[in-house]
């Protein structure tokens, strides 16, 4: 194979690694939400079963939760879920790995969805107690204190984070291949094994070392448009 035909045999499986990074982001961003309210919580039990999820999820390591999502169900229930979607999608569009890839971004979107309620909740805790109060002697409700307030301060405050979280992202999609989702990492090992080519595995690496690049320039630009806040 020339260069130019593995560039796009590659660039085939980046365009799945993509997919996965923004339904994750997409999913896993505003999910993430919900549950740092829940961790913050001042009702207990809600609390507690908040922060009970978010340390099983944070301390499984993501491939581990990806053959859970995927092989559980068949071995628990003996109902193959995503084997039958693999199938159903198969026959009848022609489409194939539909139910691996569902499984994959239900493991992404959780997963990562435990990581950014962290950094909300921390962002959110960060803010003194006294911008509240402030807020409140003005004749502001609660909503309006959060909204005007604390949140462009919050927003401020977890861009680095969750900067960091959203390139390491875009590296993750890469354990898809667990589960032979042909993203690109699966792709150059294909390669490796029916054309005896070892280098593409190495040249996935420029894929994501330029996507990173743009990553990082928007994220920058995005930081830098928030400077008006100096805390």
């Amino acid at each position: 194979m020339t260069f130019l035909q593995v560039t796009l045999f590659l660039l085939e499986g980046f365009k799945l690694s993509l997919l996965i990074f923004a339904v994750t982001l997409l999913c896993g961003a505003p999910l993430g939400l919900p549950i740092a309210f829940c961790s913050m919580s001042t009702f207990k039990p809600l609390k507690a079963v908040s922060k009970v999820f978010v340390w099983i999820v944070r301390g499984i390591p993501l491939m581990l939760q990806i053959f859970i999502i995927y092989y559980v169900p068949g071995l628990l229930f003996e109902y193959p879920l995503f084997a039958k979607i693999d199938r159903y999608f198969f026959l009848e569009y022609g489409i194939s790995d539909t139910g691996r890839i569902v499984a994959v971004l239900l493991a992404f979107a959780i997963n990562y969805a435990c990581y950014f309620s962290e950094i909300y909740r921390g962002g959110i805790e960060s803010i003194s107690q006294g911008q509240y109060e402030a807020g409140y002697v003005l004749g502001l409700t609660k909503s309006q204190v959060f909204r005007k307030i604390v949140l462009k301060q919050v927003i401020k405050r977890i861009v680095p984070p969750m900067s960091n979280e959203i390139i390491t992202l875009i590296k993750d999609t890469a354990l898809a291949n667990c589960i032979l989702v042909c993203e690109i990492i699966k792709q150059a090992k294909e390669l490796a094994a029916t054309q005896a080519l070892v280098w593409p595995l190495f040249y996935t690496g420029v894929f994501y070392l330029l996507f990173v690049g743009v990553l990082t320039i928007v994220l920058g630009r995005i930081e830098k448009k928030l400077d008006y806040f100096k805390s």
